[in-house]
């Protein structure tokens, strides 16, 4: 790693992640305060969760296919510039007083279907300005810096601003696409996927350049485990997280502040797990960084299913917020390091198809579990999905074949 470093490309590109992270924050703060300030209607205030997850799971794969074809910088140029106006629309909308469900709805559908193009664009561009040996510490940095805004900072921010006046969470949020569109401008070099002799990629239909990156990743036994793990993992986990106000309230014992100080604690970790993630997987190994993140799994789910205790199952999300963290670094260092380059795109935007359709059908199945066999059974649903998963994953985690993947060279599909 002698003389290696993460430049002044890494920095704008890190700069412009973490400040559009911070307006989406703001935005998915502010969107549900604003519905709930014009009606009372569940299904209404949950429309909006539901608009806002749709483009995850419509656009994720054609997405990546795009990712694939074109210049991924100038990609999330356009990107944040298309957001500009539609958040900006609103905004203006709001302070006339003539903002309607239906426009925030569209809105919302705007900003995540660019967003999740946006993202599955800047993980196949780290590769490109990132050495090899750096992709767990730029990784790690960006999962810090979306922790930090995102995570921790977004939601005071955007109910303190929406307090003062409905419309500036959504004018901040305008203006901090603008200004990630400008770091991405200051990036010099041209990030359009090329195979090994320079050629332009042969454009085909979208559909067999998605069923290619699907038959890719079915050959790579490493990595469609850990992203079948994380679709898995992700469905339980939604679905015990989607009751957690509930378990909080009667549990534990814990008003809507104790229930905020939950995902607080959660986030510490996660920032902590993201900021020093390269040294502790480094120490720990990424084998066994996976296999104790299978462990920290069923553990969290095995507290929240037995604990009436408000600190122990704080310290348990905290830890859990660490291991997502660190799997979240392996997994994208060990998927830029496998992938072929031009591929990055629609692996990636597999990767995200997989976790949306986990989130969704994990959000729906919490409720009704919950509703039908009582409050606890997500919890214990998660514990023995994890420890299930856990056995039957452990020997693919093996330290020959991480190590393997690790020292792996990803070479041009066609």
């Amino acid at each position: 790693m002698t003389g290696e470093r993460l430049d002044g490309r890494y920095a704008k590109l890190w700069a412009a992640s973490t400040t559009s992270a911070l307006g989406s924050g703001l935005a998915t703060v502010a969107a549900p305060l604003l519905i709930a300030s014009r009606t009372d209607e569940p299904l209404v205030v949950s429309g909006g969760f539901a608009v806002a997850w749709l483009p995850w799971l419509l656009f994720s794969l054609p997405g990546g296919v795009l990712v694939d074809r074109v210049d991924r910088r100038k990609l999330m140029i356009t990107l944040d510039w298309i957001r500009v106006p539609a958040v900006a629309l609103l905004a203006v909308a709001i302070s006339m007083g003539d903002v309607s469900i239906a426009l925030l709805y569209a809105v919302l559908f705007v900003i995540n279907a660019c967003e999740v193009v946006f993202r599955t664009a800047g993980g196949a561009m780290l590769p490109s300005i990132v050495p090899k040996a750096l992709l767990e510490r730029a990784n790690g940095r960006l999962y810090a810096g979306t922790t930090l805004t995102h995570g921790m900072l977004s939601g005071p921010l955007s109910g303190f601003l929406f307090g003062v006046a409905a419309s500036i969470p959504f004018y901040v949020n305008a203006g901090t696409y603008a200004v990630s569109a400008l770091l991405l401008g200051l990036i010099a070099g041209a990030y359009r996927p090329r195979p090994g002799d320079g050629e332009p990629v042969a454009r085909r239909s979208i559909r067999s350049e998605v069923a290619e990156g699907f038959r890719w990743l079915a050959g790579q036994r490493l990595l469609r485990t850990m992203i079948g793990l994380i679709g898995m993992l992700n469905l339980t986990l939604v679905a015990a997280t989607s009751v957690l106000v509930l378990l909080a309230k009667e549990r534990l014992q814990l008003g809507a502040v104790g229930y905020g100080l939950l995902f607080t604690c959660m986030a510490v970790g996660g920032l902590l797990g993201s900021i020093a993630g390269d040294r502790l997987i480094a120490w720990c190994t990424p084998t066994w960084t996976l296999r104790i993140g299978l462990l920290i799994e069923a553990g969290t789910h095995l507290v929240l299913a037995t604990s009436t205790s408000a600190p122990v199952v704080g310290v348990t999300l905290f830890l859990f917020g660490v291991h997502g963290a660190l799997w979240g670094i392996v997994g994208s260092s060990l998927r830029q390091r496998l992938t072929p380059p031009d591929m990055l795109g629609r692996v990636g935007s597999t990767s995200l198809f997989v976790i949306a359709g986990g989130n969704c059908v994990g959000a729906l199945l919490g409720g009704a579990v919950a509703s039908k066999f009582g409050l606890t059974t997500p919890y214990w649903a998660g514990f023995v999905v994890a420890v299930i998963v856990s056995a039957l994953t452990w020997r693919v985690f093996d330290r020959e074949v991480v190590s393997a993947a690790y020292a792996q060279e990803p070479t041009v599909s066609r």
